[in-house]
This record gives structure tokens, sequence and C-alpha cells, in this order.
């Protein structure tokens, strides 16, 4: 059995370049090939409803792991997941996506929607907390390059409140905000640093 970990993570490497040299490397969490498989950018898994963990800030990453963890933040796909996994293995989680490169734009630009959103974004003051070029801070989440629909559906629940065991300075800051000014928003910051 010890024999097949390597070389299923070397597999896994050749089928998603970038994964092997971290996922194999000594020291680093088993687990992170089951979390590359789905929030890699070159992971063919990748949903546009998943978030895309590249590039994000390690802190960020760090924490909403531990929150998972704890059941402070309940994700039903996620249940289980993060059952006794050290702080120690989320860290280094959080250091492998957290210097990865995001990837190309999934979704076409369209120049209207982008410029609404980017207008939007600037009224609403996005850039203070998540930085003018939307790359995210310590516990600040990346917006740039993020994937438009998962974008658009957590802002979705942060203007509902129903965004259970997040930032709740984000529900106030999304509070009354029309659905197609958020759908021009999700589309300006998926475009971003592509």
């Amino acid at each position: 059995m010890s024999v097949l970990k390597p070389f299923v993570a070397l597999m896994l490497g050749l089928m998603w370049p970038g994964i092997s040299a971290q996922a194999s490397g000594p020291g680093q969490p088993a687990r992170l090939v089951q979390c590359a498989d789905c929030h890699s950018p070159d992971s063919p898994r990748l949903s546009a409803d998943y978030p895309l963990l590249a590039g994000q800030p390690k802190t960020f990453l760090e924490n909403q792991m531990i929150m998972i963890r704890e059941g402070l933040r309940e994700i039903p796909i996620k249940k289980g997941i993060f059952d006794n996994v050290s702080d120690q293995e989320i860290i280094s989680i959080a250091q492998h996506f957290s210097i990865q490169k995001i990837g190309a734009s999934r979704t076409p630009k369209d120049i209207a929607l982008y410029t609404r959103g980017e207008k939007i974004a600037k009224e609403l003051l996005c850039g203070t907390c998540h930085l003018p070029n939307y790359a995210g801070r310590d516990q600040m989440p990346r917006l740039a390059g993020q994937h438009e629909s998962y974008l658009l559906n957590t802002m979705r629940k942060f203007r509902n409140n129903q965004a259970v065991g997040r930032d709740t300075i984000m529900a106030a800051s999304l509070y009354g905000v029309h659905e197609d000014d958020l759908r021009a928003m999700a589309h300006y910051f998926s475009q971003l640093d592509r």
C-alpha cells in the first residue's frame, strides 16, 4: 500500500501538471491531491460552482479550512473531509494553493457587463478590504479571477444573510444590492488578472 501512494501522486501529477511536485514531496499532506481534484485551476473536474483556490491569501485559506473543520462554517459537500486534519496539514494545503497561478478564464468577456461591474465595485468600495486589484489579503479572499457563478452565488448568500459562518461585514455591504448589479460585479471580478 505504501508503494502505491507515490505512484498515485505521480499519475495524478501527470494528469494535472503542477500537483505532483507539491503533492508527493516530503511533508506535503496526502489530502492535497483530494483538494486539488476540485479546486486546482488545471483540474478537469473543476466546476464553476466550486471556488478556485489558486492565488488565495494563505491566511484566508487557513481560516476557512479551520472553520470548516471546527463546524463553524457548514458546507454539506465538505462534511467530514477535514475531520482529524492537523493544523500543519491545513498550513501545507493553504501554502500550496496560495502560490498557484489562476489560469485562463472559462467565460468570454462582456465589455458592457464588465464596465458596469467595475463601476459598482468602486461605488461599494470593494477594493478597500480586497485591495484595489481585488487580489485579497490576509483574511480577505481574492476576488480577481474567481469563477463567475461561484462569486454570484456567494454574493447572493451574503446579500440574503444566508452565508452562515462567513464574514458579517459582507452581509451588510451587499444588503439591498440589486441582482443585476451582483451579476455585473461577479463578471467583472472573474475577468480580472487573466
